[in-house]
């Protein structure tokens, strides 16, 4: 190749990266910022920040946690669903600042499915136990009823608030079901702390807790509906997180439940609470798309602009 032409190619590379460089490094960019600051754009693309007082307090779309910083929730204030989000660490203690999760900055997943319903029993420390998404919604469903004044029970939970699942130890069929039991093992049950298992006796089998460390995956898993019926007061998205993580609506149902307890906490009727509930929610988007929502954080600040916590 004659350098002549080397050069006159180099070129033409170095003035297809300046243009490409104004246009999409300098023109663009500057493009979507003035579009941006447009009316009925520029809250948006300024993050729906919500400010009370002069201070932002907010976003309209992500969620945040209502509690006292050690995960209690706090009684006068409507709580928002679960969050995958990773707690936010402070930087000078190291410590979680932000132990409910909810930081904006590790929005994530929660990566289990339907199948999740074993959970992994830590052999050091059962503070460490891995919960199954079964056992996830159990828990959180017993605490919400708990919190709310409703039965928190559902299918397929112990009353302690773990799946109910066993492992069927014995010989199996053709078909692969144990036909024969020898051992019954409730797999969600730690011996550490659960002596009596949530049923006695399965197939005229003494039902065992698990001991952590076991292996069990030579069972047939069978997950025990119990007594509870499916139309449970604490609804799903009481129980389990969006997909980002971090969604900062609840569903009427959910805000409902909570009522009575933040009428009670701020000193007010049912039907003032009501009445604010009702104002902040929304509809689906062009009538059918999604479902009714209540924006929980413009809910929470209009609460303490009307009605004042006084504990």
């Amino acid at each position: 190749m004659r350098i002549s032409t080397w050069i006159r190619q180099h070129l033409a590379a170095l003035r297809a990266l300046l243009v490409m460089t104004v246009i999409l490094g300098i023109a663009y960019p500057l493009l979507v910022f003035v579009v941006a600051q447009l009316p009925g754009l520029h809250d948006r693309a300024e993050g729906s920040l919500v400010e009370q007082n002069g201070k932002v307090v907010g976003s309209s779309l992500i969620g945040q946690a209502f509690t006292d910083g050690k995960g209690a929730a706090k009684v006068q204030y409507f709580q928002t669903r679960p969050s995958n989000a990773a707690p936010a660490a402070d930087p000078a203690t190291g410590a979680s600042a932000i132990p409910d999760g909810y930081d904006p900055a590790s929005s994530t997943f929660g990566n289990m499915g339907p199948e999740s319903i074993v959970d992994t029993l830590d052999p050091k420390d059962p503070k460490q136990n891995k919960l199954s998404l079964l056992s996830t919604v159990c828990s959180r469903s017993q605490a919400v009823g708990a919190l709310e004044g409703v039965d928190g029970a559902r299918p397929f939970c112990t009353s302690g608030g773990v799946g109910a699942v066993l492992a069927v130890m014995g010989p199996r069929d053709s078909h692969g079901t144990v036909i024969d039991p020898t051992a019954v093992i409730s797999v969600n049950e730690d011996s550490r702390s659960t002596k009596i298992p949530f049923l006695a006796f399965y197939e005229g089998v003494a039902v065992q807790p698990a001991k952590a460390g076991q292996d069990y995956s030579a069972g047939q898993i069978v997950p025990i509906r119990g007594t509870a019926t499916a139309e449970t007061p604490v609804p799903t998205d009481a129980v389990t997180a969006s997909a980002s993580g971090l969604d900062p609506n609840i569903s009427p149902a959910y805000a409902n439940i909570q009522v009575a307890r933040v009428a009670k906490a701020r000193g007010i009727s049912q039907d003032q609470v009501r009445t604010l509930v009702a104002a902040h929610t929304q509809g689906r988007d062009l009538g059918f798309l999604g479902e009714p929502r209540v924006n929980v954080l413009q809910l929470n600040l209009d609460l303490d602009g009307k009605y004042p916590f006084r504990g």
